[in-house]
């Protein structure tokens, strides 16, 4: 059976996984609103009790970006706006907490725009590239050929660079630039999930091969889709270290002076699989998201604390979100918690949406 094959009945069962655990949500063409969250959510607006008024609750936001598939996401605080990728069209656009969404960056070089990861300390968005031969720009024959990294200037869109990795590679293999990271000094770290490879591109957009260890080798198969899927998400962590999620639901440290004495992170439990997206918090611990989309269950949110360097960490889950294809987790305003809901069964499908969910998650 080929790839190609292979991808329609996964898109099929993907779908049908999902709507026996969400009733009538995609049959309506998109995640369900308020009640988007495991745990009950209330009205955003502020009451007065007793003459004092009660904090206000983040809001759910239900963006209006019809078929653009977002698979992860990032935020800017000082426009108060979300930014977001395309799976769909390839494009990157900005989501303000009023549900808007504006196209903020068309380049024709990006097929799919998975990872996205704001750098505002050098005033730019970075942007993996990938292929999983559903977008308009896709090779629909050959899926899973394209990897890459772009970075955009956060005031323009205007690209700086955009550099393809296949091409340190040459081995003819499938890939999938799942998520970038960016150290103190500038240099963005991209992890592979198809391959156990995780490229180094410094600020000017130059790339090298950073680590390739069978350490990083993936394990998990998602039936008659794919095999072997390894790294999901990416964060640079306190210590010149790397975090990296697998897949499988495990945790691998990287010291990035010496790369070649990765090992994985001895976790209390393992979080839920697949892993799908992080948030480095500011006390230095993680919260993750585990997407429930193989088995139907709401998505898990779930807080990852470190000790010892990271050579050890206790894992607890602190919330749930009822659309079980949820694919990232973000910092929001105010210092909230977002989780993404891009309405990634329908693209597998090939089917239509009308939007996307922001919903606000507990961390701890």
């Amino acid at each position: 059976m080929n790839k190609k094959t292979k991808l329609r009945i996964a898109l099929a069962s993907a779908t049908l996984v999902v709507a026996a655990a969400t009733g009538t949500a995609l049959a309506s063409g998109g995640s369900s609103s308020g009640s988007d969250s495991g745990s009950e959510r209330p009205s955003t607006a502020q009451n007065k009790q007793g003459g004092q008024d009660k904090q206000q609750t983040p809001a759910v936001v239900e963006a209006d970006g019809a078929n653009l598939f977002p698979h992860s996401l990032d935020f800017d605080a000082p426009s108060k706006s979300f930014y977001v990728g395309s799976l769909k069209h390839g494009t990157v656009s900005t989501v303000g907490t009023d549900g808007k969404v504006r196209t903020f960056i068309d380049d024709p070089q990006i097929v799919s725009a998975q990872a996205v990861n704001i750098d505002r300390e050098r005033s730019r968005v970075l942007v993996s590239n990938v292929d999983y031969g559903t977008a308009d720009r896709s090779r629909k024959d050959a899926p899973f050929k394209v990897a890459g990294v772009g970075s955009y200037d956060l005031a323009t869109g205007k690209q700086n660079w955009c550099v393809d990795l296949t091409a340190l590679t040459l081995d003819g293999k499938q890939h999938l630039i799942s998520d970038v990271t960016v150290a103190p000094d500038g240099t963005a770290y991209a992890v592979d999930e198809l391959t156990p490879t995780v490229f180094r591109i410094d600020p000017e957009g130059n790339a090298s091969v950073f680590l390739r260890d069978d350490l990083l080798q993936g394990t998990l198969d998602i039936p008659d889709f794919l095999d072997d899927v390894g790294m999901a998400a990416v964060e640079y962590v306190a210590g010149d270290q790397l975090i990296i999620a697998m897949a499988d639901g495990s945790l691998v440290r990287v010291p990035v002076q010496h790369p070649e004495d990765a090992q994985k992170v001895r976790l209390s439990t393992p979080l839920a699989s697949p892993t799908a997206g992080m948030r480095l918090l500011a006390d230095g611990s993680i919260t993750a998201v585990s997407s429930g989309l193989l088995t139907g269950k709401p998505a898990r949110i779930q807080h990852v604390t470190p000790a010892d360097g990271w050579k050890t960490a206790t894992v607890t889950v602190t919330d749930t979100v009822t659309d079980p294809v949820t694919s990232d987790v973000t910092e929001g305003p105010g210092g909230t918690t977002y989780a993404l809901s891009g309405g990634l069964a329908d693209l597998l499908a090939g089917k239509p949406n009308d939007g996307f969910t922001l919903t606000p998650v507990r961390t701890g």
